[in-house]
């Protein structure tokens, strides 16, 4: 079963219980996981970004 976090109202969802026009994020393993989903979001902004400056410096 997948989970994911559901944007529009800050709350994590399992397969089939999802709102097919909602904005989410996923799918993860668990529950957890979903639950964390805009730290993990920023985390990998902040490594993408750090990536594209290295790139760009070189």
């Amino acid at each position: 079963m997948a989970y994911w976090y559901n944007v529009d109202n800050s709350k994590v969802e399992q397969d089939g219980e999802t709102d097919p026009k909602a904005n989410l994020l996923g799918p993860f393993e668990t529950e957890d996981e979903a639950r964390n989903a805009l730290e993990h979001a920023a985390e990998q902004t902040a490594a993408w970004d750090k990536s594209d400056k290295e790139w760009n410096d070189d």
